[in-house]
């Protein structure tokens, strides 16, 4: 009866182990999300005005990336509580790969800078 009791206990301590790491793997991931996502809204916001001198209105990158990272802002708002965490991960890498699109862009706008002088 006691290496019963014992058992169970140390299955519930397990069991409570293992729901604490997860939620631990949920708050980083949804903090890496957030932070790739105010990287990029503070790259936006310093690429803005360079990239829609060179491109304009119709092309605009900027404005492009501005509305996905929104979206991907609202679609955490609405479903990270329940998202897994390779959905979070994968939110976070579209995230990363729209910042990494904007770099290149804003190193193209300096070499063609560049060449100009």
């Amino acid at each position: 009866m006691v290496a019963l009791s014992l058992l169970l206990v140390a299955a519930a301590v397990a069991l409570a182990t293992w729901y604490r790491r997860r939620g631990e793997q949920r708050t980083r991931a949804v903090a890496r999300l957030l932070d790739s996502a105010d990287a990029l809204e503070d790259r936006l916001r310093t690429a803005r005005s360079e990239i829609e001198a060179i491109a304009g209105d119709e092309q605009n990158p900027v404005r492009e990336a501005m509305q996905e990272m929104l979206r991907q802002r609202l679609w955490l708002q609405q479903h990270g509580q329940a998202a897994s965490l390779e959905q979070l991960d994968s939110v976070r890498a579209s995230i990363d790969a729209a910042r990494e699109s904007i770099d290149d862009q804003l190193v193209q706008i300096e070499r063609a800078r560049a060449s100009l002088h």
